[in-house]
């Protein structure tokens, strides 16, 4: 009879230790929307959080440095007509956020440099093209005004922020794309979809320049991103719904088509 071996981690006996309750952020009511996402985003200066509202979408930003018990009625990010999805801040500027939502569309938010004194319901630009609710939204990392979405109509849409007008629209996707994530200069990005296939997209060409089919076994969601020596880290499950983690060279490998 064969015997299993379980290979003990080294890092069994590691623990965190918690910050006082000063130093962070307490009482938050953060979204119970059911969609895979991190409901938060952080940059040198500012922490937003998608929460829970009523009547429409809403996020909370709050400085870095005002840290303790928020108030409830601390004012929010307002202007979406569904729950928002997903939220990112501006690589080139500490102060724009972009936001997408279950009512089809992306906003891009300036956030004033001092605390909100009241409800910020103007956005910048507003942008449509989306059939369905939008779930991802990501900046380009080194092209200015450049904005990437991805909805549940499986249409990837790269927007000029500055006009308002759609660019790149690709629509190489047969099912719903879990994430998508830009390489560290922007000349590709990496999906994730429903239909368990990991793709690498070059937008310039509006194609789809490689992908493999089923990196993990497992049939739940997984993700993917690039990391900074242009391979790709991807998360997901085996068959019998065990967490795995992978990391998968940039050439194309044996699978890759």
């Amino acid at each position: 009879m064969s015997r299993s071996i379980v290979r003990q981690s080294k890092f069994r006996h590691v623990f965190g230790q918690a910050v006082k309750a000063e130093q962070g952020y307490d009482d938050i009511r953060v979204s119970k929307v059911t969609w895979d996402s991190s409901f938060c985003a952080v940059n040198p200066k500012f922490l937003a959080v998608i929460v829970e509202s009523s009547g429409g979408g809403a996020f909370l930003v709050l400085p870095l440095s005002k840290t303790g018990r928020v108030d409830k009625n601390y004012p929010l990010v307002i202007g979406h007509s569904g729950p928002v999805l997903d939220i990112d801040w501006c690589p080139h500027d500490d102060n724009i956020l972009a936001s997408c939502s279950e009512d089809c569309t992306a906003m891009v938010w300036q956030i004033p440099d001092h605390s909100l004194t009241r409800p910020l319901s103007d956005p910048i630009v507003v942008l449509e093209g989306h059939s369905k609710r939008v779930g991802i939204v990501t900046w380009h990392p080194t092209a200015r005004n450049i904005l990437l979405t991805a909805g549940s109509d499986n249409l990837i849409i790269i927007w000029n922020v500055g006009t308002g007008e759609p660019l790149i629209s690709m629509d190489d996707h047969p099912d719903l794309i879990y994430s998508v994530s830009w390489n560290r200069n922007g000349s590709l990005f990496c999906t994730t979809c429903k239909d368990r296939r990991l793709r690498v997209c070059d937008p310039r060409k509006r194609e789809v320049v490689a992908e493999r089919l089923a990196p993990h076994e497992g049939i739940r969601p997984m993700r993917a991103i690039f990391i900074r020596d242009g391979n790709i880290f991807t998360t997901g499950f085996t068959r019998m719904s065990q967490r795995e983690l992978a990391l998968r060279s940039r050439s194309r490998p044996p699978g890759w088509c």
